[in-house]
């Protein structure tokens, strides 16, 4: 019995801790793609937006010109999608572990750029916030928590659903 609460806690503390991804990845894309002030929701405003984020890609000195377009306009729609396939739990095991590698590779280039002093915007939530401790820290907790859901994911077999959806299609 304390074994099954356990568990049923263990679960619900890893639900919690995925839909904190979903709603981060959600508030992050947000941020990037949303129109600069005063401008209504376009396609224009949508790409000004993704290229005023490229400076901000830009300012880590990691990447040439044409990747930092190519990340700039593809990472925020792309964190839109893993929010969402995060939020649908589809093979929860892969978007946990893509999860978890995007979020590692951020704090792994924040952490470069704090240790070269580099006074640049992290560009997690869009624009303003300088790279500090407090960023390294709050970002280091979201990959602790894509940890925790793909390790969460990896120790749970298949849902009684997909067993009972496979048993009944061989019966049929």
């Amino acid at each position: 019995m304390a074994e099954a609460k356990k568990s049923s806690a263990m679960g619900l503390l890893l639900e919690l801790a995925r839909v904190a991804l979903v709603v981060t990845f959600l508030v992050a894309a947000y941020a990037k793609m949303k129109p600069q002030t005063a401008m209504p929701w376009s396609l224009a405003s949508i790409k000004t937006s993704l290229s005023m984020f490229a400076m901000g890609v830009d300012s880590y000195q990691l990447l040439s010109p044409g990747a930092v377009n190519f990340v700039a306009h593809w990472l925020p729609p792309f964190e839109l999608f893993l929010a969402l396939w995060l939020l649908s739990g589809k093979f929860l095991k892969l978007s946990s572990l893509v999860t978890t590698l995007l979020l590692g590779g951020f704090i792994a280039v924040q952490i470069r750029s704090f240790s070269l002093h580099q006074e640049i915007s992290c560009g997690c939530f869009g624009p303003g916030e300088r790279i500090g401790p407090v960023s390294l820290l709050r970002d280091a907790l979201f990959v602790a928590l894509a940890i925790a859901v793909f390790v969460g994911a990896l120790r749970s077999g298949p849902k009684r659903a997909d067993t009972d959806a496979v048993g009944a299609a061989t019966v049929a």
